[in-house]
């Protein structure tokens, strides 16, 4: 059973793409903890520790529509090469800042802005790349092995970030991130898969790419009620666990401890993508929508306690729920929307989901400061509570057929290979279905 699981890692395209996304997780789960400390070593203020990871967020979410454009047009191996390189520079600007005591918030505010238009451009890349790595029958083991080597490459970067910060000061973090995300690089330059099949047209033109890519994305009733309830729960959790978790740590647990709680949570990712590797259901998407509820209970515990293994023991029930979640939508996203138009409605999800996040990050700092930090985290509890509610009412997320046989792949065309011929590399044809986060 074990092995069969593991069976996408016999693909070389998939390895490579596994070994990039994990390379930059590792460095992502010690960038948060280093920089929000490096900002508040600063000014000690959590509104200008909103304002940096708010205008990260912010153009991010402003580029992910022309990263999915640029995703469904070139070469999505290459799009994440260029754009984790450019990467990798950025953050060394922003550590070298750290390191050698110049960091301005301004400064902070700009670099992490043209690390959220990287990220924006990345990010619909690397998510639709998967099915070009592996058969359509091993993609929700292949979804599982990979948030695997994310969650754990998370752990590592986690409590890393937390001696890291505690030890040597969080500059070292930020260097840290920098070198994963060259890694990563190097990883994606390695990765040769065929194209997906593209319907010919005779000028392709940014708009009329997203119109293609809105229309499927709003023909299914379970994308975008999703991406709804998403928009609400990272609004409340992103800014609370973000902005507040450190504010929280600084006046109670401290931030190894810190560390060790988000690590705690990435450690029951793991565990649930392992448990993913082994589900077989047919609503795999209504047991994930169902599991995030659990996210509810982490605020709660953050707001009612400063108890370090209780928050350590919530936060990793809290992970191996959510990543029940995860792996359903890549997997039901993978199946259900056409190959060539992947890229696209990930990117939609994407901004539809992380919309609210630069604007939660930014408002929190003043709302726990007038409401106060408890009030202010069970108000988010009750936001994601209610986003669960309203992504179970709709008959298409309750009902959504997530089994290998529910899609028959219909081919397009013959596909062109990006590059040579590679013996680990799987053709796939491209997908054509009906009814993302």
């Amino acid at each position: 059973m074990l092995t069969a699981a593991l069976a996408p890692l016999r693909h070389r395209p998939f390895r490579h793409l596994a070994v990039g996304r994990a390379a930059t997780m590792l460095g992502n789960a010690v960038a948060p903890i280093a920089l929000g400390f490096a900002v508040l070593d600063l000014t000690g203020s959590v509104r200008d520790l909103g304002l940096v990871v708010g205008a990260r967020s912010l153009t991010n979410v402003l580029f992910l529509l022309f990263g999915g454009v640029l995703a469904d047009r070139l070469p999505r191996q290459a799009v994440m090469v260029a754009s984790l390189s450019a990467a990798a520079l950025t953050q060394g600007a922003v550590a070298a800042l750290v390191l050698t005591d110049t960091a301005t918030i301004s400064l902070l505010v700009v670099l992490g802005a043209v690390n959220g238009v990287l990220s924006g451009l990345a990010w619909p890349a690397a998510a639709a790349l998967v099915p070009q790595t592996v058969p359509a029958e091993l993609l929700q083991s292949a979804n599982a092995v990979n948030r695997l080597g994310i969650n754990a490459a998370m752990i590592g970067g986690a409590s890393l970030g937390g001696l890291l910060v505690a030890g040597a000061g969080p500059g070292w973090g930020l260097l840290v991130d920098a070198l994963t995300f060259a890694l990563a690089a190097v990883a994606f330059s390695r990765i040769r898969v065929a194209a997906v099949a593209r319907p010919a047209t005779n000028r392709p033109h940014p708009l009329r790419d997203l119109r293609e890519g809105w229309g499927e994305f709003v023909a299914r009733s379970w994308v975008w009620v999703v991406v709804l309830g998403f928009l609400l729960i990272n609004f409340a959790y992103a800014s609370s666990v973000n902005v507040l978790g450190p504010r929280i740590a600084d006046e109670t647990i401290g931030r190894f401890a810190w560390g060790l709680v988000l690590a705690a949570q990435t450690a029951g990712m793991v565990a649930g993508a392992a448990l993913a590797l082994r589900i077989r259901v047919r609503r795999f998407l209504l047991l994930g929508v169902l599991c995030m509820g659990v996210d509810a209970v982490l605020l709660v515990t953050l707001a009612w306690t400063s108890s370090v293994w209780l928050l350590i023991g919530t936060a990793f029930v809290a992970g191996v729920a959510v990543e029940q979640f995860s792996i359903a939508w890549e997997t039901s996203m993978q199946r259900h929307i056409p190959a060539d138009r992947l890229a696209r409605v990930y990117s939609y999800d994407a901004l539809g989901s992380f919309l609210a996040i630069p604007l939660g990050q930014i408002a929190i700092g003043p709302v726990a400061e007038g409401l106060g930090t408890g009030r202010t985290l069970l108000i988010a509890a009750g936001i994601v509570l209610v986003a669960v509610l309203g992504m179970l009412a709709d008959p298409g997320v309750r009902r959504l057929d997530s089994s290998p046989s529910a899609t028959v792949p219909e081919e397009r065309g013959a596909t062109v290979p990006d590059g040579p011929p590679d013996p680990g590399t799987s053709v796939l044809s491209s997908v054509d279905t009906a009814p993302a986060r």
